[in-house]
């Protein structure tokens, strides 16, 4: 593992919030001068602590999606079962996140769909493929109360 010291955290806080930031305003905002700010931003990518640089889309402003999280438990909880369920889920555009998840429950996936329709029909669609669910719950978003990036607790 890694070992990052305060100046390291604080570059990443910094760009986990803000990518496009200068490489002067980030030497600036952690104290030290260009050259060695800018060595430690290298060091972090090459490590492959810093994966990329995107930029967050407003999808909503080129097509209104409804995110829609659904609960779903597998009939089956081997290996087999879970690949051909996670391979469903690669295949599927409309899912934008899905995690595994211990308590009963087996995957939280998340939707981006059109319309709750179009949600509903592609969701049959899995119930009567080989996905193998047994059972899903679906829980429609009424409101986004917050979404940010994940910042980096730098208490050292």
């Amino acid at each position: 593992m890694m070992k990052l010291d305060r100046y390291d955290l604080k570059i990443l806080d910094i760009l986990s919030r803000d990518g496009r930031i200068t490489k002067s305003k980030l030497a600036e905002a952690i104290n030290l001068s260009v050259s060695p700010c800018w060595e430690r931003v290298k060091r972090l990518e090459n490590a492959g602590v810093i994966q990329g640089y995107s930029a967050r889309i407003d999808t909503d402003v080129l097509v209104p999606r409804n995110p829609v999280w659904v609960q779903i438990e597998l009939k089956q909880h081997n290996a087999e079962s879970f690949t051909r369920f996670e391979d469903l889920v690669m295949q599927t555009p409309e899912v934008t996140e899905c995690v595994a998840v211990g308590g009963g429950v087996d995957y939280l996936v998340k939707f981006e769909a059109r319309t709750i329709d179009s949600y509903q029909r592609l969701m049959d669609k899995w119930l009567v493929s080989d996905a193998g669910i047994e059972r899903y719950f679906t829980y429609i978003v009424t409101k986004t109360v917050k979404r940010e990036p994940i910042g980096i607790d730098i208490d050292v």
